[in-house]
């Protein structure tokens, strides 16, 4: 588990395309800060390192995959990181490592240290990105949600 210097007051997930991993994080950390009533103290946003899909709802696999379990991902729409998020954002959790490098090399110097590997705030998952679900079949959408899931819960203790 990583420590952080402050306790943070925002948090933006990031994927690729900002379609399948980063809005998953992002509703299913949403539905956890309501649990704990927190949903008005934190800002959650998501995006992607591209933007390739820039302006779509999230993939209607992982929407349906992700409803299934409760979660709703309607109300995201795909947006590229912007480079005012190094400065408004606590904490940009990567979803993987190709993310994550592509973040540390837009990312200010100053910033830098908010970056972060999303799957950190996980004692018990082994791996260390988030695999990408989209070319592959509805299991791989299961596999994601059931590593966002465990992942959110170890983050929402730093909001506590």
């Amino acid at each position: 588990m990583i420590s952080l210097k402050v306790k943070p007051k925002s948090v933006l997930f990031v994927c690729l395309g900002n379609i399948c991993r980063s809005p998953t994080a992002h509703a299913v950390f949403e539905s956890m800060l309501q649990e704990a009533d927190l949903k008005n103290s934190v800002l959650v946003d998501s995006a992607g390192t591209g933007a390739y899909h820039e302006g779509n709802k999230p993939d209607a696999r992982m929407t349906k995959a992700a409803k299934q379990r409760g979660v709703d991902l309607s109300f995201l729409r795909a947006r590229a990181v912007q480079q005012n998020d190094f400065e408004k954002f606590d904490l940009i959790l990567a979803m993987d490592k190709a993310n994550y490098e592509d973040l540390i090399e837009i990312c200010p110097i100053e910033y830098q240290d908010k970056v972060k590997m999303f799957l950190s705030f996980s004692n018990k998952i082994s791996l260390h990105s988030v695999p990408d679900p989209y070319y592959g079949g509805s299991k791989g959408f299961e596999d994601v949600l059931d590593l966002v899931e465990e992942a959110c819960s170890g983050l929402l203790k730093f909001f506590l």
